[in-house]
């Protein structure tokens, strides 16, 4: 399927979904899910693939098992291309890169990493050009000093943090039910590429499980 943009009426359904979080609305309304939501963002994905890498598309069904809420179905249907993030929702097309969760060994080694003088540094002025460029860069952090790091350390913001990551919700515009959706989305992973590269090349995966 060649990606032609994002129906309206993907963002119909989820604002819908919202109202109506049930099986039954879900029975009622899996075509139009399938046709406007699940293949165009498979579309957009593949197109995504060849530059950003291998493709993981979400399955739409939340895991309530130990949630208080009891609602089936996520409200935004997300994907991750080679370690970046899109997803779309009610609200329009959410795009994002960086480390959404860190175990602790990753959690320790960006740590000595941002505590470095000449990595932590060249973090900092990443953090600051992306956020210059019109993206939020944050992510879970410890409300006061982690262990063993002065309060006034240089960089004890961004000491503080337990996953770090830049996205924008890019919202609604009329390019997104178009073809050029794509290219916003290349564009918009390209611009946060330092974050994500110094994030992989410092941190990188782990063997842990996931908090």
């Amino acid at each position: 399927m060649t990606f032609a943009g994002i129906p309206v009426e993907a963002l119909d359904f989820y604002e819908d979904l919202e109202n109506d979080n049930t099986k039954s609305f879900w029975a009622a309304h899996k075509q139009v899910y399938e046709q406007s939501v699940r293949d165009p963002m498979r579309a957009l994905a593949d197109e995504l693939s060849p530059e950003f890498g291998d493709v993981r598309f979400f399955r739409p069904y939340r895991d309530v098992r130990f949630a208080a809420d009891k609602s089936p179905y996520k409200t935004h249907q997300g994907v991750v291309v080679g370690g970046h993030y899109v997803h779309v929702g009610a609200a329009g097309l959410f795009i994002a890169a960086g480390h959404y969760q860190m175990a602790p060994d990753q959690i320790a080694r960006y740590r000595v990493a941002v505590d470095d003088a000449r990595r932590g540094s060249a973090l900092a002025e990443i953090v600051e050009s992306v956020r210059d460029a019109g993206f939020v860069v944050d992510g879970e952090a410890l409300k006061t000093r982690p262990r063993g790091y002065d309060a006034d350390h240089p960089r004890i913001e961004l000491l503080r943090q337990k996953a770090l990551v830049g996205w924008i919700d890019a919202g609604a515009p009329d390019w997104l039910h178009t073809p050029s959706a794509a290219v916003r989305v290349a564009a918009a992973w390209r611009e946060l590429a330092p974050l994500k590269g110094w994030l992989d090349d410092h941190v990188g995966p782990s063997d842990q499980p996931r908090r």
